[in-house]
């Protein structure tokens, strides 16, 4: 339903059912799924590919050029998938030629003033809080929640089912299955609750549980705790994807926390 103040461009697709409010624009080369709505005021630019039964509140900006001065106008996206809510002022910026595209997975949440660079993976059933400002290539993995005004710089990953505190600013890769918190941004923990909300085992979480024991309790470096954790920790598929995630880590994993008097 088109309402008469909102303009769609000739050249854009979108499903007969979607719902768009006044004072709306969608530019060329976009695509929105069936049963979305978009809200009043919301800006819908070249290059976005939009899911069934989104939700973009008003003042939202989606598939904006990227804020990077090596852009030089290559044809780029903005992919967002199924069930997604994009709350107000929320701006997405397309991707430049390093890989061409931002996306956000199916089921995620982003609320009011989030922004998410160019570049960015953000995976399915993500929550991200008010303010978080996410650098160019940042990539996030499934179930993750970021804290308000979380900042990553450009680069940084962080593993699946991991929770950040608000107000972090994360400058190294976050292992999967954790806890981040404090200031420099530390581990605290497994994300015992939320992996349990998800089904996974006692059994699995304290294996985790030890896997982290070993990399940020006992005391070694990195590589050492992982020769420990190859030698002591029996193979599993959630053992292989914490060692894979610290082994491909470009930026290196946030440390573990000291108190001032081990310091």
């Amino acid at each position: 339903m088109n309402q008469p103040y909102s303009y769609i461009h000739p050249q854009a697709e979108v499903a007969d059912n979607v719902v768009v409010e006044p004072f709306v624009t969608i530019s060329k080369d976009v695509t929105i799924g069936e049963g979305s709505w978009i809200g009043p005021h919301v800006t819908i630019m070249e290059g976005a590919r939009i899911g069934k039964n989104c939700r973009i509140f008003p003042g939202a900006v989606i598939s904006a050029i990227p804020q990077d001065m090596k852009y030089k106008g290559e044809k780029s996206a903005v992919e967002i998938g199924n069930n997604v809510t994009i709350r107000e002022y929320v701006t997405i910026n397309r991707g430049t030629e390093a890989s061409m595209k931002t996306v956000i997975g199916d089921n995620s949440l982003l609320m009011a003033y989030v922004h998410v660079a160019h570049d960015c993976i953000i995976g399915k059933n993500c929550v991200i809080a008010n303010n978080a400002n996410l650098a160019g290539h940042v990539e996030i993995g499934d179930y993750a929640i970021l804290g308000g005004a979380t900042n990553f710089s450009q680069f940084t990953k962080m593993g699946r089912h991991v929770i950040v505190s608000g107000g972090c600013l994360v400058n190294k890769d976050i292992p999967p299955f954790v806890r981040a918190a404090r200031h420099p941004t530390t581990y605290a923990g497994v994300n015992s609750i939320g992996l349990r909300r998800r089904g996974y085992t006692t059994e699995q979480i304290n294996q985790i549980l030890d896997v982290y024991r070993i990399l940020y309790i006992r005391g070694f470096n990195t590589s050492t705790a992982l020769k420990y954790i190859e030698a002591d920790i029996p193979s599993s598929a959630d053992k292989d994807e914490i060692v894979n995630f610290i082994r491909e880590s470009v930026r290196g994993i946030m440390k573990g926390f000291k108190s001032t008097s081990e310091e």
